[in-house]
């Protein structure tokens, strides 16, 4: 890369081949416009300059600098990072301002692989900064920005950063909601205006999300045996004959190994991938998988009709994502999740009261 300041009044003497190809590295006033930074310069543009300069209506000097063989533009550089760096759920908006934005394709959960982006961005002058890994988006919400901090870059560079960026594709995307029907279960007796309290917290949630709600099974018996019986029942329903891929479970603890829906979810093959969440509210949640349905449970029924750390995780389960034991131990990383980090939630949650404690 060459560069050079031009005072305006020397810059008349110049031929306009000389000055086209060349990128400015601060904005330039004319009457009428402004030429912005990073500008590079067409026969039109290098022209009116000239003419500028002899006319005495351009005041300011040049600075401008040229690329030599193997430099690349900042825009160029920055839509190739992206194309090496976002997967399907993506969208790729013009450069503006020297930073390219892209886009969630469609509504869903952002996706961010965290290591690799930290080694793409220990590269000098490139830059891919994003919002949080497992955040819920909208459609058409900018989720990542790709900028190149030199108006000027040497492709060895760039070819360093979309290395690593091609070896982890997606670095960045966003997973869609997918159809799903989702079941629920009140292991504990409800009645009346806790039960609608549960149905409705669960159903405004679940089609929220794009999914359909096939309702309410109860799971209250009047004894330890009675209850595992009817867990062991409404669970060979829903999962072996219903095959419905998530479930919803209100009233077992993460704290309680004894509680008779564990006994009935282990007798049928079904085992807890996580007993409690790094995050709060809801770091007694837990999720367990029977088969290729995934359970997602809370200490309460009405917990459901809160905003908790759930809100975090059903989004994440509509996807289609398996979540495993490790995904859960990533929430720690912003688990304090007051109303300041509601921002993180799907809208639905973004006003729900929080459970007390």
């Amino acid at each position: 890369m060459r560069a050079q300041r031009i005072e305006a009044p020397d810059l008349g003497a110049w031929d306009a081949d000389a000055l086209v190809g060349a990128v400015l590295l601060a904005p330039l006033r004319l009457p009428g416009t402004t030429l912005r930074k990073g500008t590079r310069l067409d026969r039109v543009m290098a022209t009116t300059l000239i003419t500028a300069s002899s006319t005495r209506q351009l005041t300011q000097p040049l600075r401008a600098a040229w690329l030599d063989p193997g430099d690349l533009h900042e825009d160029e550089a920055a839509e190739r990072l992206a194309a090496a760096s976002a997967g399907k759920g993506l969208v790729q908006e013009p450069p503006r301002q020297s930073r390219l934005d892209l886009a969630a394709r469609w509504a869903g959960v952002l996706h961010v692989q965290l290591g690799p982006l930290l080694r793409l961005n220990t590269v000098d002058s490139l830059e891919l900064f994003t919002l949080f890994h497992g955040q819920a988006v909208e459609a058409g919400e900018v989720v990542a920005s790709v900028k190149v901090a030199p108006h000027i870059v040497p492709a060895a560079l760039l070819e360093e950063g979309v290395g690593i960026a091609a070896a982890h594709r997606p670095l960045v995307d966003v997973l869609p909601y997918q159809r799903l029907e989702v079941g629920a279960l009140a292991v504990e007796a409800l009645a009346g205006p806790s039960l609608a309290r549960f149905e409705a917290g669960v159903r405004t949630k679940v089609e929220a999300l794009g999914s359909s709600f096939a309702g309410v099974t109860m799971v209250a018996g009047s004894s330890a045996a009675e209850t595992e019986a009817e867990a062991h029942q409404a669970l060979r329903s829903l999962v072996r004959d219903r095959g419905l891929r998530v479930l919803l479970v209100g009233g077992v603890s993460a704290g309680d190994p004894l509680s008779p829906f564990y006994q009935a979810l282990v007798k049928l093959g079904g085992h807890v991938v996580r007993h409690g969440v790094p995050a709060h509210p809801g770091s007694m949640i837990w999720l367990a998988e029977l088969g290729h349905t995934r359970l997602l449970g809370l200490p309460q029924c009405g917990m459901f009709a809160m905003a908790t750390a759930a809100d975090l995780i059903l989004p994440r389960l509509l996807t289609g994502e398996r979540l495993t034991a490790g995904s859960l131990a990533e929430l720690a990383h912003g688990g304090v999740l007051g109303r300041e980090m509601r921002f993180r939630f799907p809208r639905y949650a973004r006003n729900l009261d929080a459970p007390e404690g």
